[in-house]
């Protein structure tokens, strides 16, 4: 009878959740707990792994929770614009596809992507984090174009706290490939001896490469829900679509603030609430730095 009594409980509990989810997490957040016992303040088990994707000249997947993004980054040779002759470009593309959660559907495009691609581009941007001066090749003749995409495998809420995490393990796994760069202008993959059109073995003249990336101050991230009187770090799908009022702050690894984002909601953000989300994502940033910095640890040296 006991264990009957207690699955009749946990029937009538996960009941009251589905029909009344707002009222069951007022009853936990007053008690400044969430249903799965973690504290408000506190984000989900995270990790990140380097070298995920071997096609790819740079990769990494991330995981916040359940939340999973896998990101790679192509590489690919343009010419240079005439007002940035020594740059290279970055493109960033989010997809979502249907895997990822049973609320995106077979041929229809998602806004949250569209949204995501567009934070992540301008957060890369205004970060600094990526120099463009290193990925020229030859000067006003050749630089990379790298194309970052990422891939959201499970959406289980702060989709871009994962993304942006994802991004930049990718880029800090990124490896310039060995080219090199005849006379007339042509770009070239390096492998062993060179043959030429007339049959000759002739090494071209090889353009200094940087083997890897050297990444500036470098951005993380921390989304929070806001209600009544509570933050809530690193949300998930479900508490998402029950508090529907976020704020998200990206720090840089010195503490400067890169971006603050918060789309509407009908929670106000009062300036200590918008102090305690700050507060809450540099203690965060200290975690993901810690994170990113053993995954490269983990790294095999080039």
């Amino acid at each position: 009878m006991t264990s009957q009594a207690a699955l009749a409980g946990e029937i009538e509990v996960e009941a009251f959740r589905r029909l009344y989810p707002l009222q069951f997490y007022e009853r936990h957040l007053n008690d400044n707990v969430r249903p799965d016992a973690r504290p408000l303040g506190r984000a989900r088990a995270t990790s990140l792994a380097l070298g995920t994707v071997p096609t790819a000249d740079g990769s990494a997947m991330a995981k916040i929770g359940h939340t999973t993004m896998l990101a790679g980054v192509k590489l690919e040779v343009m010419t240079p614009a005439t007002d940035a002759p020594d740059e290279g470009r970055i493109a960033v593309d989010f997809q979502m596809p249907p895997i990822c959660s049973p609320d995106v559907r077979p041929g229809r495009p998602v806004d949250t992507a569209a949204v995501i691609s567009e934070q992540l581009f301008s957060v890369l941007a205004s970060s600094g984090v990526i120099n463009l001066k290193e990925l020229s090749i030859s000067k006003g003749q050749a630089a990379w174009m790298a194309y970052l995409d990422i891939y959201c495998l499970d959406a289980d809420g702060a989709l871009f706290d994962a993304a942006l995490l994802a991004a930049i393990g990718a880029f800090a796994h990124l490896r310039f490939p060995a080219v090199s760069m005849t006379e007339e202008g042509k770009v070239i993959p390096l492998s062993g001896d060179t043959v030429l059109e007339d049959g000759n073995k002739e090494q071209p003249k090889v353009q200094e490469q940087r083997q890897q990336l050297t990444l500036g101050k470098i951005p993380f991230s921390l989304t929070c829900m806001l209600h009544k009187k509570y933050i809530l770090a690193d949300p998930t799908a479900e508490e998402e679509k029950i508090f529907q009022t976020t704020i998200t702050v990206v720090l840089d690894h010195s503490g400067r603030l890169v971006s603050f984002y918060k789309p509407g909601g009908s929670a106000l953000a009062s300036t200590s609430t918008i102090q305690d989300c700050m507060a809450l994502t540099r203690y965060r940033v200290k975690e993901l730095q810690k994170i990113l910095d053993e995954a490269l640890s983990e790294m095999e040296p080039v």
